[in-house]
Formats: structure tokens, C-alpha cells, sequence
């Protein structure tokens, strides 16, 4: 080891990684010295090296770390010297006693009730997060039975009126049509915060803000032409500038206060960036990015920032409003989500990350990384790696504000769900990163407070009731998938991946802790993978993949997974009959040991084209395709009827 790769383990850069073919990767010098400067740590000369590993020592010994999270009933270790504490319960009871030495730690006593606590040692004060051992897991909400839901893009929902993008009272419609057939879940894509200023950024997974909302889904009458497509930007400008007219008409400002108040600076800053692009963006397009800002505007904390809030109150309030309308049509759709008998309503989308130019960057500068992208090492299908165009948390920036940020945005996340998907879990653990300017394949494994991460995780599940999906498709992190299980995150068990070299696995083996799914919006739908259109769009943009060799196999090798599951006894339908496929898939998706199966409403509608199609942007409509009809009209289809009936059939043998 060289002092190099002294400082970059010390750091959390693993400098080696194993790629997709089991053979082991080094990650070059220069790349090392990259990310270690993107995260605070000069390491171009020996000089250099030497600071920043007493730099991280001297964070490594600190003794006023704001929160420390631990396990409920088993011994506390944290920084600090033995003596005399104060630990003072969230329930108010307060417990004395004696720090021990334990090593170069010190120890306290097991704590048996779970919650955020106050702890107070010498001079030092901490917060105590004390996890449950286990989330509020699937089988905490079914009660013994089997579960079905439906998942839907929430953009590409209809309503009359909605102005050319699905919102939340197309939502709040959808679910009770779900209730109706038996559904206990909705999963919908992520309703993060967008750009209110750039309509052009529409991409759901590289959001603004994952503590805010996207006001784009506010229901507020707008006519636009019906069109089979989204046009983002033509849809936002004119919903937007309706939503604007109803800000003027507005007068229950004491209800908007009030929500104001309780949601605290994370509201107020996301409203203020708002603004401050607004007054910024006109006749200087740069300005979508707060990097480009003039200096005074490119931190909240600066006293320019302070003037321009009372200079313009009324500006941020509006984009406050915006919150609270979306905020109020969520919470109206999971309430009828659970008035109508669903055992978990809404499932959130939890995103891996944010757009370097939003407002959650320029709020929370100190815990997001800068200068680093994330993504995914070259593997078979992109053979020089993934670069995402997002950033994600800082594992440094988290200790030291004490996870504030990564809290908030759980809480946001659970507030008005009954569960959450989380985008990339293993990104818990670690996250590829890969500094601005550099090809993906130079980037290297960074990792993150993986047991602090979780344990919060559980701990705000277990406050909200709440379910925690892990979308874990992909590489795992060595023991990760135990750790998974032991905190009670459900994995998804999708039916493309559930399978050996020549045969589909049977869905009575599929994990019964996990969530079972046909396919997920970045895969081909059912009817779609039948007939080859997942082919026919890689063919048409020179992508690599299987052809219709192997697809024919794969057809012959399904087929006879659905007749011994008993899904079908009817003989392979021909290539073209999508519709046959879907139904077959229903069932066997229901035959799924797995506690909840999704199925996504375009395998219920055996639609052929899929919501996205990673490796591309333009060519590919991605995040823009839209429902055939409004709830009321798919829901009364006699084959989707049909398919919902298979399903809930099958949930019950």
C-alpha cells in the first residue's frame, strides 16, 4: 500500500472493485487523486497526503459528532472519554450513569426504546438515533394474506382538464379504481421537485429536490390538445402559467403559513432558489445552473440572499403555494388509498440522486458531493461504464450535519406513503463516482455510512408504518443483501432476471420477503418482450442485445414456465399475440411466493412499448408516453378487468 492508497481507503475510495466478469480492477492513481480532491482531501504531492490523513484522524477522533445512530437493546460505542452522561429519552424519561472505555471508544448500556434521543457527555451534546432491529415490512402490513398492486408512471395518467401531464387528482382516481379490484398498493414513479424555470428538465430520476415536491402534478384545469406523448415543456409553461392566475385568487394564507412553518427551512429554501432562478433566468440562459449565479446568490447563508427574500416575498411565496397545493392533492390520494381498504396505499419512488443544478445542491452545498458524478462501472451491456449526470450525498457531509438532509428526505418521502421504493439501494453502501470531465470507467467505488444509513431507514419506517422497497437489481456489494434482510428491506424479484441459462425460475421459489414484478419501467413490458419491440428499438438505434435467436428460445423457455407454474395449459401463442402473454404472465406473477406483487399497468393494458429506455435521451421517448384513456375507461376495459381478476385469483391459491 502506498501512502496514496493509505489516504484513499481511509477515505472510503476502494481502490479495487471486481467488474461483471469476476476479475479484479485497480483504480489508477490519477483517478484516486481526483476523487480524494472531490471529497476534500488534496493528494497531488506527499506534502498534501500527509495533511489530509491527519485531517481525516482528527475527524475520525471528534467527540461532538451531532448524531450517532446505534441498535435498539445492544451495546452503544461512540467517540469521547469515559465519564459521567445524561441521556434524556424522546419520551421525556431521563437515564445517569457512566461512559466505560471501550478500546479507543467509549461504551454505554443498551437502550431499549427506539426514537431519536438526547444524549449529553462532559461538554459534548448528541443525538442518539436508536433503530428498531427490523423496518415495517411487508408481511407487518399484509397480516398473513397475499397482496397485489398496481405501478404506474404517475405523468402518464389522464384527466380532463390536466393540461397534457398526469396529476394527482388523476392519482386520487386511479387508486380507488385500484381499491376496487382488490389492489392494497400503488406504486408510482418519483414526484420529485423539477425546475419550475426549466421546463425543458423532466427527467424523474434527476430531480431538483428530492424533499419537495413536483408541482407539476397540482391538479389545476388547463386545456391542452390530447396527445399519445407528454410535451413537457408546452404542458408545464401553460399549467404554470394557470397555476399562477389561481396564486392571485388565493386567500387562505393562514393555512399556508401554518405549512410553511412546519416544513421548515428545507420549504423555504427550495421556494427561495425558485425565485432566485426566476429573477436570474431572463435573457441569460446560463443562470439554469446556480454555479453560473453571481457570487452573493450562490449560498442561502449570504446576506445578498437575505435581501432578495424581502425583497420578494411574494414571489416565494407563490412557489411556497405550489408546495403546499401538491403537498395537500398527495396526502388527499393516499387517504383515499387507505379509506378504500388498501393495506399500504402509495409506494413512493425514491430516487439516487439530484441534479447538480438544483436546489437541494445549492441549499445543502456541504453534504452533497461536488465536482463527482455517480453511475455505474463498464459491465456487459455498457462497456465503458454509466455516468448519470447526478450527484448524490457526501458520506463526510452526512456525519457532519448529522444526516439532517438524508432524514429530511425520508421523511418527505413517507409523509403521505405507505411505503418506498429506493432507487439504487445498494447506493447505501457505496456509489460509483466519477469526477466531471472524466469517462465513466475512470471512476471508483465510493463508500457511504452503510449501518448509519440503514438504521435510519428503519428507524423512520417503523415511525411511519411504512414499507421499504429496495430496488437491488444489479451488483450487490459483498454481504449487502444479507444486511437487507436483516433490516426487513424488501428486494424486488422481477421475472425477466428470476431464471438459470435455460429456464425460468417457478414463482413459487421467488423470495417471499422480496417484491414480485413482471417488469420495471426501464425493461421491455410483457406484450412488448412477446412480440420483439425491445428489439426493434435496439436494432433501430445500433444497440447491443439479443437478437431473435435467442428471443425465441427465451419465448419457448417462458411458455413452459407458465404451464408449470399452471398459469396457462394452452399451447404457445404466435410471436405477434402479446395480449396472450400478458394474461399467462398475470397469472404467474400471482402464483409468486413473494408477499406483495406489482404489476405494472402497462402489462394490465398488454401495451408493447416501455416507459424508458436506459442509454438513451432524445431517441427514445422516455419519461413522455401516456395511458390510453383516463381511469375510469382503463378500468372498465374488459381485458384489464380480466387480467386484474387472474391476478387476484392467483394471489389467493
Amino acid at each position: 500500500m502506498t501512502p496514496l492508497h493509505d489516504l484513499a481507503t481511509a477515505a472510503g475510495i476502494e481502490i479495487a472493485w471486481r467488474d461483471v466478469n469476476g476479475n479484479d480492477q485497480t483504480v489508477s492513481d490519477n483517478s484516486l487523486r481526483a476523487v480524494l480532491a472531490a471529497i476534500g482531501f488534496p493528494a497531488e504531492t506527499d506534502d498534501d497526503i500527509r495533511a489530509s490523513l491527519a485531517t481525516l484522524e482528527q475527524e475520525s477522533a471528534h467527540t461532538a459528532l451531532p448524531l450517532i445512530t446505534a441498535e435498539m437493546n445492544h451495546p452503544i460505542t461512540l467517540p469521547g472519554r469515559p465519564g459521567p452522561y445524561k441521556l434524556t429519552l424522546e419520551s421525556g424519561v431521563t437515564h445517569t450513569g457512566t461512559a466505560t472505555e471501550h478500546g479507543a471508544l467509549i461504551a454505554l448500556p443498551p437502550i431499549s426504546e427506539p426514537g431519536y434521543h438526547r444524549l449529553e457527555i462532559g461538554n459534548a451534546q448528541t443525538t442518539l438515533a436508536v433503530a428498531p432491529p427490523r423496518a415495517y415490512t411487508l408481511d407487518d402490513a399484509a397480516q398473513g394474506a397475499k397482496m397485489f398492486g398496481l405501478a404506474v408512471q404517475l405523468y402518464s395518467l389522464r384527466r380532463h382538464g390536466d393540461g397534457g401531464i398526469g396529476d394527482f387528482a388523476a392519482l386520487e382516481d386511479f387508486v380507488r379504481h385500484a381499491s376496487a379490484h382488490g389492489a392494497d398498493a400503488v406504486a408510482i414513479s418519483p414526484v420529485h421537485a423539477q425546475f419550475s424555470n426549466d421546463v425543458t428538465r423532466f427527467g424523474p430520476y434527476a430531480p431538483s429536490n428530492r424533499a419537495a415536491l413536483n408541482v407539476l402534478h397540482v391538479a389545476e384545469h388547463t386545456d391542452i390538445t390530447e396527445e399519445p406523448f407528454v410535451n413537457w415543456p408546452v404542458s408545464a409553461a401553460a399549467k404554470l402559467k394557470n397555476l399562477r392566475a389561481a396564486f392571485e385568487n388565493f386567500h387562505d394564507h393562514a393555512g399556508l403559513d401554518a405549512f410553511r412553518r412546519a416544513a421548515g427551512p428545507g420549504l423555504e429554501n427550495h421556494a427561495i432558489f425558485e425565485a432566485l432562478q426566476a429573477s436570474l433566468l431572463p435573457g441569460n440562459p446560463g443562470a439554469a445552473d446556480f454555479r453560473t449565479w453571481p457570487q452573493a446568490y450562490q449560498n442561502p447563508d449570504n446576506p445578498a440572499v437575505v435581501r432578495f427574500v424581502q425583497e420578494n416575498a411574494r414571489e416565494i411565496s407563490f412557489h411556497a403555494w405550489l408546495q403546499f397545493r401538491a403537498d395537500a392533492a398527495l396526502a388527499a390520494a393516499q387517504k383515499t388509498a387507505r379509506d378504500t381498504g388498501q393495506k399500504i396505499g402509495l409506494i413512493a419512488d425514491l430516487a439516487v440522486g439530484t441534479d447538480h443544478a438544483g436546489s437541494h445542491s445549492w441549499s445543502r452545498q456541504d453534504e452533497v458531493l461536488r465536482g463527482l458524478e455517480i453511475g455505474a462501472p463498464p459491465d456487459l451491456i455498457n462497456r465503458e461504464g454509466q455516468s448519470w449526470g447526478i450527484t448524490a450525498f457526501s458520506p463526510r457531509g452526512l456525519r457532519n450535519s448529522g444526516f439532517s438532509a438524508f432524514i429530511d428526505m425520508l421523511r418527505h418521502a413517507l409523509r403521505h406513503a405507505g411505503g418506498v421504493r429506493i432507487d439504487h439501494v445498494m447506493g447505501l453502501a457505496r456509489l460509483w463516482v466519477i469526477p466531471q470531465g472524466l469517462p465513466s470507467a475512470a471512476g471508483a467505488y465510493l463508500r457511504l455510512p452503510v449501518d448509519d444509513l440503514m438504521r435510519l431507514v428503519v428507524l423512520e419506517s417503523q415511525r411511519h408504518r411504512a414499507v421499504i422497497l429496495g430496488e437491488d437489481l444489479g451488483t450487490l456489494p459483498h454481504g449487502f443483501s444479507d444486511k437487507l434482510n436483516r433490516a426487513g428491506i424488501a428486494g424486488l424479484r422481477v421475472m425477466w432476471f428470476e431464471r438459470d441459462e435455460k429456464h425460468f425460475t417457478p414463482p413459487s421459489t421467488w423470495t417471499k420477503t422480496a417484491v414480485a414484478m413482471t417488469t420495471t419501467h426501464d425493461l421491455p413490458t410483457v406484450a412488448g418482450w412477446w412480440q420483439g419491440a425491445d428489439i426493434a428499438w435496439r436494432e433501430k438505434l445500433a444497440m447491443s442485445g439479443d437478437g431473435e435467436d435467442i428471443r425465441a428460445q427465451d419465448r419457448a423457455a417462458l411458455w413452459g414456465a407458465f404451464q408449470k407454474s399452471g398459469a396457462t395449459t394452452m399451447p404457445q401463442p404466435p410471436d405477434a399475440d402479446g395480449a396472450a402473454a400478458t394474461y399467462a404472465a398475470c397469472a404467474h406473477l400471482g402464483r409468486a411466493a413473494s408477499t406483495l406483487a406489482l404489476l405494472p399497468i402497462e402489462d394490465a393494458l398488454s401495451l408493447p412499448e416501455q416507459p424508458n429506455l436506459p442509454g438513451t435521451t432524445d431517441e427514445h421517448p422516455n419519461w413522455r408516453r401516456r395511458l390510453p384513456g383516463d381511469a375510469a375507461a382503463i378500468f372498465s376495459r374488459e381485458d384489464v378487468t380480466a387480467r386484474l381478476a387472474i391476478l387476484k385469483k392467483a394471489r389467493s391459491l
